[in-house]
């Protein structure tokens, strides 16, 4: 069966840093958490280790701005040249797949970041790739600045950690997730915990609507009932304007 994203029957929350799951990953959180104008933070990790949950969690700070390699270049461009717009953080995502453009604009933001670094006009700069600084697939004088101030690898978490994330939002919700559920949806569904967290939130609305309780053959028929184009599956989406 094809694995679907279920933001279009029930839209997931914004993501927080107190819904995001750390597992051995605290002192990368509380760094994310304690980013202040004046800093840089990037982090890197594989695919559904969470760092765009992070990312979008802080860009929601007033003032704050998430991009990402889906980002109109000229957009990322304008923050880094608009020196009349105020800026609390700037979140930039994917850097590994930003374009020609999207880089040069990502390295003039930084420019701009560290000559305001120790002024009132301070602010903070959070980016996050694949993959450690030196080894991204990006110009050198950019791949240089990604490790100016703070870096952090983001761990995925183990199985026995998702495993216990899914029972206590299950039961945060109020929901009883039978054993089989809770081993089909760790073998068979993603591994990014924003979309499992996402997967529980919906199932149980699911059961409620068909007041049916939840067991293996009502999710089947909840993952059915989602368009079964693969190309459809994308990561959250996140606020994307300048």
């Amino acid at each position: 069966m094809t694995q679907q994203l279920l933001l279009d029957i029930l839209p997931g929350a914004l993501p927080t840093l107190e819904t995001f799951v750390a597992g051995v990953n605290h002192a990368a959180v509380d760094a994310v958490r304690t980013l202040t104008p004046g800093h840089a933070l990037y982090l890197w990790g594989g695919q559904g280790s969470g760092r765009s949950h992070l990312l979008r969690a802080r860009a929601q700070d007033p003032d704050g701005h998430y991009l990402d390699a889906r980002t109109p270049a000229h957009w990322l461009q304008s923050l880094a040249t608009d020196e009349d717009r105020v800026l609390t953080l700037v979140a930039v995502d994917d850097v590994g797949e930003l374009s020609d453009a999207a880089q040069a604009a990502l390295f003039a933001l930084f420019n701009r970041w560290r000559a305001a670094a120790s002024t009132p006009d301070a602010f903070a700069l959070l980016t996050a790739g694949d993959r450690a600084p030196l080894t991204m697939p990006l110009r050198e004088d950019l791949r240089t600045r990604l490790g100016w101030d703070l870096v952090y690898r983001i761990e995925q978490l183990s199985d026995d950690d998702r495993a216990q994330a899914l029972h206590d939002r299950a039961l945060q919700r109020g929901l009883k997730l039978p054993d089989d559920v809770l081993h089909w949806i760790l073998t068979h569904y993603d591994r990014d915990m924003g979309r499992l967290t996402t997967l529980i939130d919906t199932l149980d609305q699911y059961s409620l609507a068909q007041h049916r309780p939840v067991t293996l053959p009502l999710l089947k028929a909840l993952l059915t009932r989602q368009h079964p184009d693969p190309a459809s599956h994308h990561a959250d989406a996140g606020r994307t304007s300048p």
